[in-house]
């Protein structure tokens, strides 16, 4: 029986299935302390028990995004605000190479706020 965290990823087509994996895997992979989590029916990335991003589909878009939860108090001019106060987005295109300077960045600096 599959757990529904590892469900959804298994559940998308083909190019959003391996972006999304692989942001998952490098997420885990930026710190010891970083763990996933489903909350809200959505994969959820903690940092020592608290939600500091995720990863989901833009409805609108149709591309992966990394959800970072504290968004706003991080000023990168990639990451969209659209209808929401707190949190920001970053999309991803899934048909191309992932621009990871840019994502271990806002990364670095989300992780920052809860070390």
């Amino acid at each position: 029986m599959l757990r529904p965290i590892d469900q959804y990823y298994l559940e998308k087509d083909e190019p959003i299935k391996s972006c999304l994996q692989f942001m998952r895997k490098h997420i885990l992979r930026q710190d010891p302390h970083m763990t996933e989590a489903w909350k809200y029916g959505m994969p959820f990335f903690c940092y020592k028990g608290k939600m500091c991003c995720y990863l989901w589909v833009h409805k609108q878009y149709k591309q992966p995004y990394l959800g970072i939860v504290e968004g706003a108090r991080i000023h990168h001019p990639d990451l969209l605000t659209e209808k929401r106060a707190r949190m920001k987005i970053l999309l991803l295109d899934p048909s191309a190479d992932l621009p990871l300077r840019k994502i271990n960045g806002i990364l670095k600096e989300m992780l920052a706020l809860y070390r």
